[in-house]
């Protein structure tokens, strides 16, 4: 049972729980090999690869967390699992932004966004998220460092997970808008909406998580925690007591792994970008050119939406969808 009460010379605050650790562990690494399986199965490795390796990420943190239970008080080993273990969230939210691109293409005509611009432009602002996130970590949690350097981590670390709040908001708001263009147009197909709604849980599970992670971290950093005088009870409970670390961050991102096992992607999803939904019935699948954006690259991170495109009357690339392509299918999955 836990008792909220610091233990003496633990990194961690508590005693951390061996046996949940290789609980997780063990989870994490059951669910990356059935992922790779699921890569092998459905050739997915460049739609749903970033799973295996976030599965590593997650084993490998909650690996080197049991090993430092049974010496919490050595530093490396706390710093080494909250950095792998910490990085793998952010990582998952550039895997979903992956899958969207590739429900956008399933039905480009209604992408709010050029789909192959989702990926790129998301995956421009995980890396930025990133670096904020593992320079951050690495900061804050060696107490031996200087004040005035732990203080540019906690600020990294608030940088980092505001942002990650703002670029979730948005996604979902930009999932929603296709949605409901899908469902005005009178789209009922479930091969497109089930991926979706797989999509939808999935973020759901990510932005709780961060919202933890916002209200943790911003209990530690508004204290001069290891200072003469410094009482370990006025800490929030979130930090006190693990199962709060267990409940909202392995449990959330576990459920989340495991639901990409069981509502893989690419059950309803086609294999190439290139096939899409006839447009007249919603339900027939061709295969066409692909839908390409012929702006210079740099133009596309600047301007993703291509407001400037929309201003000046250009074309949205419907002619690739609206003439003949080679049907594949008949109506199917409504």
């Amino acid at each position: 049972m836990e008792s909220g009460e610091y233990v003496p010379g633990s990194v961690y605050f508590y005693a951390p729980n061996k046996g949940a650790a290789i609980f997780f562990a063990i989870a994490f690494a059951f669910s990356g090999f059935y992922h790779i399986y699921q890569c092998i199965h459905y050739k997915s490795w460049r739609l749903t690869g970033l799973y295996v390796f976030c599965a590593v990420l997650f084993a490998g943190g909650f690996v080197v967390r049991a090993w430092g239970a049974f010496g919490y008080t050595n530093l490396v080993k706390y710093i080494v699992s909250v950095c792998l273990i910490y990085g793998a969230p952010p990582l998952l939210e550039l895997a979903n932004y992956n899958i969207l691109d590739r429900i956008l293409y399933y039905a480009p005509y209604h992408s709010p966004i050029h789909p192959g611009q989702v990926i790129t432009t998301f995956a421009f602002i995980s890396a930025v998220i990133e670096a904020l996130n593992g320079n951050g970590v690495s900061l804050t949690a060696n107490q031996s460092l200087a004040p005035w350097r732990q203080d540019i981590g906690r600020a990294l670390l608030k940088a980092s997970l505001l942002i990650q709040v703002f670029v979730i908001t948005l996604f979902i708001l930009l999932a929603a808008i296709f949605h409901r263009r899908c469902y005005k147009s009178g789209m009922r197909n479930a091969k497109l909406y089930n991926p979706l709604y797989t999509l939808y849980i999935s973020t759901a599970l990510l932005f709780a998580r961060t919202i933890f992670r916002v209200v943790e971290y911003w209990s530690i950093a508004e204290h001069d925690y290891w200072k003469p005088g410094f009482d370990p009870k006025s800490l929030s409970p979130a930090i006190r007591y693990e199962s709060f670390f267990y409940v909202f961050e392995a449990m959330l991102m576990l459920i989340n792994h495991v639901l990409l096992n069981v509502r893989h992607p690419r059950m309803w999803l086609p294999k190439s970008t290139k096939t899409y939904l006839s447009r007249a019935d919603g339900a027939t699948e061709i295969d066409g050119p692909g839908y390409k954006d012929g702006r210079p690259f740099w133009v596309t991170l600047v301007d993703p939406f291509d407001v400037h495109g929309l201003l000046g009357g250009r074309k949205k690339g419907g002619e690739l969808w609206d003439g003949d392509g080679e049907q594949r299918m008949g109506k199917d999955g409504c």
